[in-house]
């Protein structure tokens, strides 16, 4: 089974309001995950929303120094809360052969959310990570867990091995 990661628009602009030691939480739990899959040989995809970006701005889109990035790691960037609308992901997923996409990043309640059902319309298998998804609202993540697919990280390694 082929597994990828997608690692949704975790960036300075986005994630300003999310608590410090949240950010840092999920980003130890994305990179636990990242370094996983890419040790053996699964993709880790990093989706970033460049909506209304201005030249002068671009330091404030780059993804946060908290996210571990590898040359090896893949780039998607998106204008729309799905990462899958009016960009190449799907065809990127299919490339990759990606069985089971996990997805993790911020915000739950619109980008990851609407990207796990742009998954969903695309028949492509897709779950979130626990631990592994941001909100500036706590209740939103409770809902996301109770009302998606989820996976922990000693599953993922499990399913590597």
């Amino acid at each position: 089974m082929k597994i990828g990661l997608l690692i949704i628009d975790l960036q300075e602009v986005h994630v300003s309001e999310v608590e410090q030691k949240e950010i840092d939480r999920a980003c130890e739990y994305i990179n636990y995950v990242a370094g996983l899959l890419r040790a053996k040989g699964h993709p880790v995809i990093h989706i970033q929303d460049i909506e209304g970006m201005q030249p002068e701005e671009e330091g404030k889109f780059a993804i946060i120094p908290g996210v571990e990035i590898h040359e090896t790691d893949l780039n998607v960037k998106k204008e729309y809360s799905n990462a899958f609308w009016k960009t190449d992901l799907e065809k990127l997923v299919r490339e990759q052969g990606i069985d089971l996409l996990v997805l993790s990043g911020y915000a739950a309640e619109h980008c990851v959310l609407f990207t796990y059902n742009g998954a969903a319309e695309r028949g492509i298998k897709a779950v979130l990570l626990q631990n592994g998804i941001l909100s500036s609202h706590q209740d939103v993540i409770t809902a996301a867990y109770r009302d998606r697919n989820l996976i922990s990280h000693p599953v993922i390694k499990a399913l590597v091995q």
